[in-house]
């Protein structure tokens, strides 16, 4: 094989692993794009009026409508009602991350929110690593 060829077809490889990259990065940006606060503040308004310190009794709480176990399993401290608006997002991307939006099905039905999630049921925890002395 010539040198030129070989060159063209490295270059035809280079330029087809760009393409895909930029193909990858549109869809996480898409992903995110799908999870940004207005997103969460609509979901909010559907599960619990907006009111983010709600905890009506009926085994869910704050403005997401996270049972407790849920709210634990995924890093919550305390309530959920108790938490700010930003701890309780921070939880749901856990859980939208691991479960998809079927984590809250009828709002997410009426908001047309759909798809996400892996197939683990918990999200894992972050550990500290220590590095050696």
């Amino acid at each position: 094989m010539k040198n030129t060829t070989i060159r063209t077809a490295a270059r035809r490889g280079v330029a087809v692993a760009a393409i895909s990259a930029a193909g990858l990065a549109l869809s996480v940006t898409a992903a995110n794009a799908a999870t940004d606060g207005a997103t969460w503040d609509a979901l909010a308004q559907c599960e619990s009026g907006g009111n983010w310190a709600t905890n009506t009794g009926n085994g869910y709480s704050g403005g997401l409508q996270f049972s407790a176990s849920t709210w634990a399993a995924y890093g919550g401290t305390g309530s959920a009602a108790g938490a700010s608006r930003e701890q309780q997002i921070a939880v749901a991307e856990q859980i939208q991350s691991s479960q998809g939006w079927g984590a809250w099905p009828s709002c997410a039905a009426q908001l047309g929110l759909s798809g996400g999630g892996g197939t683990t049921a918990v999200a894992p925890q972050s550990v500290p690593v220590q590095s050696a002395p």
